[in-house]
């Protein structure tokens, strides 16, 4: 059956990106949104759209009932996820696997393994995708806890098999702190998702955040589409990403390129994922896990391998095979991507919601921003801080990352603080112009300190650029008056 009609099950701009692709293929798509997004873009957007209940998520975007009578009541004969709420959910694979509409990613037995951090470290072991040392399963207690991490030396990671999004992680030096940890994962863990169980893993410092997009199709084709650089970071949430990377060779993009094709093979994954691993310092590349939907980041993969990702979501959904091999594949150029959120930096990056009067998008040659604001819409506090993804695209790394520079010039958002500043101290950074990134940059470089100087300094400079024009004004004005004077006093001689 082809794909004819698509329900999105998301908001925002990522709702807004699947719906893109679709009207460039003809399929018709279908919108759901809350109260609080009533006035949002891609309600406006879709073929269709339908109201599925009240802000807070788990009464509309995450109420999987709701979600299944529209797809059934609309006639859609597919569902897309997007990234976030349902995205990696396997109940609600499942769910539409059940009713027979065709579920844009894995199967649900695929995503329960991949979202399972120990059966899915026991599939990589299998198919000797180098691993993170630490608990072969699952540890019983802190006791049990606190043997392994002895055994394999501090510092570790305690790490809740049901955790994401950086969540459900600690990182303890000694027995005491192992001990707090425990107590503190177990809780978060049980309180998210009414269980807990949890991993002992070796914490390596100074690691890099390195990724890899994968495709793999129903006939059991595999490719992997290069790697992305993602280790600039807060609370484990990444900021700023970038590819190629800029310490992967190409014997290195190839050897890490078939591990990644490897663990898809291994947990029988259909569509597209990413494989996420930490870089050691010394070049070893360890697997963590995979995730199993559309990444945030993708536009930069897409802009140097020039592919669509969502249409080739479809095409393998439709059961086509991946119409490239690995050879075909060519890396051109270099991308950025900044995530832009509604947060306060100098508040630990507390969430900034309310209204967004007047907003200017930065446009221009290889400068692509995805974003649902416009003027006049709101930053709810019932959802993500993201607001838009800037993506810039140069032949060399400098030029993307000096058009990146230019664009958050140009972007303005009115109404909410915004990662903007932040960013621009970053790409400014001779440690981010010479690629020396880790997941702890803005602790290790002081960025937030580096950040209030920049803007000390950009205040200071306004000051003194305001005071000259003053000057200059003045100068005008007192020009003008003398000018003025001199044409009077001439008249006056002439009558006189």
């Amino acid at each position: 059956m082809m794909i004819e009609k698509v329900l999105i099950a998301n908001r925002g701009e990522i709702a807004l990106r699947v719906i893109r692709t679709c009207k460039a293929l003809g399929i018709k798509t279908v919108a759901v949104y809350s109260d609080e997004d009533r006035n949002s873009m891609h309600v406006k957007q879709a073929s269709e759209s339908y109201h599925i209940g009240d802000a807070a998520p788990a009464k509309s975007y995450l109420n999987q009932e709701k979600i299944l009578d529209v797809m059934l009541s609309s006639g859609a004969d597919s569902v897309h996820p997007g990234y976030g709420f349902l995205s990696e959910n396997d109940d609600f694979a499942r769910l539409c696997e059940k009713n027979k509409i065709i579920f844009i990613g894995p199967s649900a037995d695929s995503m329960n393994l991949c979202g399972d951090k120990m059966k899915c470290k026991a599939a990589m072991l299998k198919a000797q995708v180098p691993t993170v040392p630490g608990s072969p399963g699952l540890v019983k207690d802190a006791d049990d806890a606190e043997k392994i991490a002895n055994g394999i030396g501090y510092p570790v990671m305690l790490k809740s098999v049901y955790g994401g999004g950086g969540r459900g992680i600690r990182i303890v030096t000694n027995d005491k702190e192992l001990r707090d940890g425990f107590e503190s994962v177990t809780g978060e863990s049980i309180a998210a998702v009414g269980k807990s169980a949890i991993l002992v893993e070796k914490y390596l410092e100074k690691t890099r955040h390195i990724e890899y997009q994968f495709a793999r199709d129903i006939q059991g084709n595999a490719v992997h589409i290069f790697e992305r650089e993602c280790s600039i970071q807060r609370r484990n949430q990444k900021l700023i990403e970038q590819t190629p990377s800029p310490i992967v060779d190409e014997e290195t993009r190839a050897r890490i390129g078939e591990s990644v094709c490897n663990a898809a093979h291994a947990v029988d994954y259909t569509n597209l994922g990413t494989a996420e691993f930490l870089r050691a310092d010394n070049g070893e590349f360890y697997f963590i896990e995979i995730n199993a939907r559309l990444q945030v980041e993708h536009p930069i993969t897409e802009f140097v391998s020039g592919l669509d990702l969502v249409k080739l979501q479809l095409d393998i959904a439709n059961g086509e095979p991946i119409p490239f091999k690995q050879n075909e594949l060519k890396m051109n150029g270099y991308a950025i991507e900044c995530r832009i959120n509604a947060e306060d930096t100098f508040l630990d990056f507390a969430p900034s919601t309310g209204p967004v009067p007047d907003v200017t998008i930065p446009s221009g040659p290889s400068v692509r921003c995805d974003t649902y604001l416009y003027p006049g819409c709101t930053v709810s506090p019932f959802y993500d801080s993201l607001m838009a993804k800037l993506v810039t695209w140069g032949q060399t790394f400098e030029e993307s990352r000096t058009r990146m520079l230019s664009a958050l010039n140009d972007f303005y958002i009115e109404g909410v603080e915004t990662s903007i500043p932040l960013y621009k101290t970053i790409l400014n950074s001779d440690e981010y112009k010479n690629g020396d990134l880790s997941t702890d940059f803005l602790k290790r470089y002081d960025m937030i300190d580096r950040l209030t100087e920049d803007l000390k300094t950009e205040k200071e400079n306004k000051s003194e650029a305001a005071l000259a024009a003053a000057i200059i004004h003045s100068e005008y004005f007192k020009s003008r008056v003398q000018n003025t004077t001199n044409h009077n006093s001439n008249w006056k001689n002439k009558l006189d």
